[in-house]
């Protein structure tokens, strides 16, 4: 049996080596300097932009009918320097590449710092030992029930993502959950994926997510969180699809260990957090002050606004307050707090080269003939074929404009009107939209937060795909099954 384990182990592992995936950021930088490329063949062009307000926030939208094409100006100081010419497009020359990056770390400063605040504050909680002797007093009770646990919070989770549009707030789960799988036996796919893929697949399958489809909901002009029963079981589908897919992967690498498509990258006992000391009282404290810390971050999200400054306010409040309570002293903490905010470096400012994507493309003046292009196509086929084609184009549009909101804005104001001429209910076009927007999140590269989750779990973006893509795909197929449906009973 040995030597066959070890076959099997040397077969993944010449799989892994055989799909090179370079680093993230030469990845993100070599997507940046496509896009900047594409910005000198690629006709450009623009819609009219107007300012509306929508579930009580403004938005910049396009305005249907408006768009234009505008004359490139070609030249040697475009090339080099960059060009600034009324009424002309400039493509995106060498110095618009170098600081593409650069104005992105500076658009996503906000998500970024959040980032680090929050693994600053991790870091203190873990030098606590309350999240290692927490663990360990909850698997104690659970034993091999990791199948339960798996379901358990996974749906948990997944019902953040799709009512409250919950993910950045997940990022410092990653570490936590590398704990629970090294504990009962998984790999570091798996606590990625209880808690990355719970989050997404929540995300896409939205109910009442205030980021994607309150939001559309608004532009497209329809009551929100209106069709919320065939949205319930769309949530409910997806979410059995993706804990099967999870679970039936657990309990193969459970079986065997060589089966893992990271077994030649197991979790090291250091980054488990060891075995821990005994779960006493100030443990107990220390999570119960941090939970309520965290449940009223939640809650001021939705009632009073609250973003990423506020948010990260809550998660170093959370972080003082444990060094409090277990008595750290002050250089103690502060060395924690050191060590918390170099794991986050790679995580955070994968969030900033990603941005640097939506620069360029801002840059060149090409977003806009893209959409125009879509929709112009979409409006000359059957409503059958139109609806799965506008999955498939927010699908890829969301390589590009990888924010929820953000695409909502961009690609709603014409898929609303499309949806009017091809004999679609608009409801189904936003359907559309968050399951292409929201499933398109888990594999592509451009996606701050699952990039920033892969560099906390160590997880190649390669076998990341390896692990995701028959899910996305099953996921995708579920959604073109939805929007069939939904055409055929004009939902409303």
């Amino acid at each position: 049996m040995e030597p066959a384990r070890r076959s099997h182990r040397e077969d993944t592992v010449s799989r892994t080596t055989r799909l090179r995936i370079p680093h993230v950021f030469v990845l993100l930088a070599g997507v940046i300097l496509v896009c900047a490329l594409l910005t000198w063949i690629v006709p450009s062009g623009r819609y009219e932009r107007a300012a509306r307000l929508v579930d009580g926030k403004e938005h910049t939208l396009l305005v249907p009918g408006t768009f234009a094409h505008l004359e490139k100006h070609y030249s040697l100081r475009a090339v080099l320097l960059g060009d600034d010419v009324p009424d002309k497009a400039v493509p995106v020359g060498l110095h618009g590449f170098l600081t593409a990056i650069p104005r992105g770390l500076e658009g996503a400063a906000d998500i970024i710092f959040f980032i680090f605040i929050i693994g600053g504050a991790f870091g203190i909680l873990q030098r606590t030992g309350v999240i290692a002797a927490g663990l360990g007093r909850l698997l104690e009770h659970l034993g091999d029930r990791g199948p339960l646990l798996t379901v358990v919070l996974m749906t948990v989770l997944a019902a953040g993502g799709s009512t409250l549009g919950m993910g950045e707030e997940f990022i410092p789960l990653v570490p936590v959950f590398l704990v629970v799988a090294r504990r009962l036996g998984y790999d570091r796919i798996y606590a990625l994926a209880v808690v990355y893929l719970a989050a997404a697949v929540g995300f896409a399958a939205s109910t009442t997510n205030p980021f994607t489809v309150n939001v559309a909901q608004g532009i497209a002009g329809i009551p929100l969180s209106s069709g919320l029963g065939l949205r319930l079981v769309f949530f409910v589908c997806s979410l059995a699809v993706a804990v099967t897919y999870v679970l039936r992967y657990a309990a193969r690498i459970k079986a065997d260990p060589a089966r893992s498509l990271l077994a030649d990258l197991p979790i090291e006992e250091h980054e488990g957090g060891g075995a821990g000391e005994a779960f006493a009282r100030r443990h107990a404290a220390i999570l119960a002050a941090c939970g309520a810390i965290f449940g009223f971050i939640l809650f001021a999200v939705q009632r009073y606004g609250w973003w990423m400054a506020d948010m990260a306010g809550g998660f170093l409040l959370m972080g003082v307050v444990a060094a409090v309570l277990a008595r750290l002293p002050v250089a103690e903490a502060a060395r924690a707090f050191v060590e918390g905010l170099k794991d986050m470096v790679v995580a955070a400012l994968v969030v900033g080269f990603a941005r640097g994507i939506s620069v360029v493309l801002a840059d060149g003046l090409i977003l806009d003939t893209v959409i125009h292009g879509a929709a112009t196509v979409l409006g000359q086929v059957p409503r059958y074929v139109a609806v799965v084609g506008m999955l498939a184009f927010e699908a890829c549009l969301n390589l590009l404009v990888p924010s929820g909101s953000g695409q909502a804005a961009v690609s709603v104001p014409l898929m609303a009107p499309l949806a009017d001429i091809l004999g679609i209910t608009r409801q189904t076009a936003v359907l559309a939209f968050t399951c292409g927007d929201g499933f398109a999140n888990t594999v592509i590269p451009t996606s701050g937060i699952l990039m920033a989750m892969l560099a906390l779990a160590k997880v190649p973006y390669g076998t990341w795909l390896r692990f995701m893509m028959p899910l996305f795909l099953l996921l995708m197929g579920l959604s073109a099954v939805f929007l069939v449906v939904a055409v055929a009973i004009g939902y409303r």
